[in-house]
């Protein structure tokens, strides 16, 4: 059978046309001719050709109905079980400063660009209070080409007499493309593990469905005096990387056990079903840029692109971008880098012979032990951070 308890079996080309040859035997006789070349056997080989597309949609139909197996469409569909929806493409924001007459003020709407035509534009008036002034500017298409550098949008779309230059003091960010299915499937599995109310797990799941939430933790204080970090007796306190205050706070109150009092640098004003104010307090948490040098000694086995390779098995385990705009969410908000799990990735990249890591926080003091990291902090790299020497 292709569908019983231990799931769906798609049958191949070759096992149609075994299926079909023994009933074509039975019908027409043992001696009869259905090899490759005889019309009966050229005929069976057609139709078991086709049939063989319509038992691989059978399997596509069957593997739609679980996040480990479903593609596209079909596993952002599966989303409302996990209690999340696929993240959009968003667009890049950043700040302006703008130089120009004195006094001026620039209406929202106001079009910027890079070099590389990366158009901006204003999100709000900007008043030139002595010939400069500050604001808010958005990409105006959504991706991750949004996220310049500092000192990358310095020329002007629109002319305006009033208006002499243009400059962004620091990057834009928070540009991104579709959510991959890496991605979705990662966020599925997190979710799914927090069901119901006032627990620690479904609070972590429900502060990682707020939109913007990259990653989240929550640490306890279940003692009835104030722990070492400052948390009050009977308390908890949310770490979280990414996302609006009021929605995390939002999230917060929706979720926790009544009566318990959370903790945290951030405060937020939100209503609850009734209406009612209340604060509540979180943390957002730091992101920590790990930078590699792996030392490699190859041999004739090593690929010819190897050196990428190699960067992406250690973003896979970390998390970050890797080159091709794919984003891995790799460990979890406190979680150690541990520098031997880099080198057993490292070495899932063929035609390796020898190794040596070296990890380090600011790409200057580099060290072969693990990089410990705290509560409120989440390990990330990216292609950039990763260097790869080969030694003969």
């Amino acid at each position: 059978m292709a569908l019983d308890r231990n799931g769906f079996k798609r049958k191949r080309f070759a096992d149609l046309f075994a299926e079909m040859e023994v009933k074509a035997k039975d019908v027409y006789g043992q001696k009869i001719n259905t090899s490759e070349r005889a019309v009966l056997g050229i005929l069976l080989r057609i139709f078991a050709w086709f049939l063989s597309f319509v038992w691989q949609l059978a399997e596509d139909v069957y593997n739609s109905g679980y996040p480990n197996t479903a593609n596209g469409t079909s596993l952002k569909k599966l989303g409302p079980y996990a209690g999340i929806k696929s993240l959009p493409p968003l667009q890049a924001i950043g700040s302006i400063t703008l130089s120009g007459a004195a006094g001026y003020t620039q209406a929202a709407g106001f079009r910027v660009q890079t070099s590389d035509e990366v158009v901006f534009e204003t999100t709000e008036p900007i008043i030139l209070s002595g010939g400069t002034g500050t604001g808010a500017i958005r990409a105006v298409k959504t991706g991750k080409t949004g996220n310049v550098a500092a000192g990358a949008i310095n020329e002007i779309v629109n002319p305006n007499a009033n208006i002499t230059a243009a400059t962004n003091a620091a990057a834009t960010t928070g540009g991104r493309e579709d959510e991959t299915d890496t991605e979705f499937r990662g966020r599925f599995a997190i979710s799914s593990e927090g069901r119901g109310k006032a627990t620690l797990g479904s609070l972590r799941s429900a502060l990682l469905k707020v939109s913007g939430v990259r990653a989240a933790t929550v640490i306890e204080n279940y003692t009835s005096t104030t722990d070492s970090a400052g948390r009050p007796s009977k308390s908890f306190e949310c770490y979280v990387l990414g996302g609006l205050a009021s929605d995390i706070g939002q999230a917060i109150i929706d979720t926790k056990a009544t009566g318990i009092e959370p903790h945290g640098s951030q405060s937020v004003t939100v209503k609850d079903d009734a209406g009612f104010n209340h604060i509540m307090k979180f943390s957002y948490a730091s992101e920590i840029n790990v930078h590699i040098k792996f030392t490699i000694t190859q041999d004739t086995r090593f690929p010819v692109d190897g050196i990428a390779l190699l960067k992406a098995s250690a973003i896979k385990y970390i998390g970050g971008l890797d080159i091709d705009g794919m984003l891995y969410i790799g460990l979890n908000m406190g979680d150690d880098v541990v520098q031997s799990r880099l080198v057993s990735a490292a070495y899932s990249v063929e035609g390796i012979a020898d190794i040596k890591v070296e990890i380090s926080k600011n790409g200057t003091t580099w060290s072969e032990n693990n990089l410990a990291i705290a509560p409120n902090e989440v390990a990330q790299t990216t292609h950039t951070l990763i260097t790869v020497v080969v030694t003969p």
